[in-house]
């Protein structure tokens, strides 16, 4: 039986309390739906900045209403402390999701990705730190490495940040390193590398690689490759990400105050993954044969990212389930009825 395994059957007969910001979110989404099919009581905090209703409908449709009936949602924003303040209160547990990303829109609007990740970071460690909560998880960013090529990417060997938005990832990691030291506060932070699967918002500029290509591809429209398609990533499929967001939470106190690459250990090119969605609708009977349409490289882009995982893996018991192959195959239905109903 696998550590994960194990944590869910504990979990089972002694049922905690979990707060998750950004709970209408992709990744807080996924959350939600795992813990409540375990039988958590969730807390959840959204201000529908980048999240949307229509996730929480359908995690309500996922589990039922009898395990739905264990979920409280507080519509607020995490720059308000107050809104923090009485999402806390009762929980054992926090992951915390909440943040705006997207490489692109912090170098756009830098001031709102920094009001966003660093004042509503700071405002749910001290809400946090004031209700003694047992364990702080929070969302960090393989962005943080920054402009180090070293390949694989391991937690103790960082550059120097790419744009705003790896700028206050880091600043998170920084301001939960003091807060422990400080105060006492365990956290732990999730460096995730390209999560993907269902719920990831395929609409808006700063829309992510996968949902972007596969709308496109269903409606047979241009696929655009920033530079020449060698550019590779660790893309972690979602149910990994939960994996690890769980394993965090309810992890021994040596395996808390760290920070730990979650991903695949793997690189793919964009080469690579567009051969694969396109190969993936295929087998859902959609056929795309329009060839990607190549241009300049994106500005704080970094030209290569692959994680070691070996951290995780011995401290956390992290094993991920999904290589990027499966987590496309079993996101691609999803993609194809939420696209298809859009349109």
């Amino acid at each position: 039986m696998s550590t994960y395994q194990k944590i869910q059957n504990e979990l089972l007969q002694q049922p905690k309390t979990w707060l998750i910001t950004g709970c209408a979110g992709f990744i807080g989404s996924n959350l939600l739906e795992t813990l409540l099919g375990l039988k958590q009581k969730v807390i959840g905090l959204d201000n529908f900045a980048t999240g949307h209703q229509r996730n929480l409908d359908e995690v309500k449709q996922q589990v039922g209403d009898d395990l739905w009936s264990n979920f409280k949602f507080i519509q607020g924003d995490i720059r308000n402390l107050e809104d923090c303040q009485a999402a806390v209160t009762g929980s054992d547990y926090i992951l915390h999701q909440a943040a705006l990303g997207s490489v692109p829109r912090s170098i756009a609007d830098p001031l709102l990705t920094n009001s966003a990740n660093i004042t509503g970071f700071l405002n749910m460690l001290v809400a946090a730190k004031e209700a003694k909560v047992a364990t702080f998880v929070y969302a960090a960013s393989s962005s943080t490495y920054g402009d180090h090529p070293g390949l694989p990417k391991v937690e103790d060997t960082i550059g120097k940040p790419l744009s705003p938005y790896a700028v206050t990832k880091y600043v998170n990691e920084l301001y939960a390193d003091v807060f422990q030291k400080t105060y006492g506060l365990n956290s732990t932070g999730l460096r995730y590398f390209n999560v993907f699967g269902k719920r990831q918002d395929p609409d808006g500029a700063y829309a992510a690689v996968i949902p972007k290509w596969t709308a496109a591809m269903i409606a047979n429209e241009d696929v655009y490759i920033n530079g020449d398609g060698e550019t590779s990533r660790d893309f972690c499929f979602i149910e990994n990400a939960v994996q690890a967001n769980i394993l965090a939470a309810t992890a021994s106190q040596e395996a808390k105050n760290q920070v730990y690459n979650v991903a695949l250990g793997d690189r793919t090119s964009l080469n690579e993954l567009f051969s694969s969605l396109a190969s993936t609708l295929k087998e859902n009977e959609i056929s795309y044969l329009k060839q990607p349409v190549y241009r300049d490289f994106r500005a704080g882009d970094v030209r290569h990212s692959q994680a070691d995982i070996s951290k995780a893996q011995s401290l956390l018991g992290y094993q991920p389930e999904f290589k990027i192959s499966q987590g496309i195959v079993k996101a691609m239905p999803w993609y194809v009825d939420f696209l298809q109903k859009a349109n």
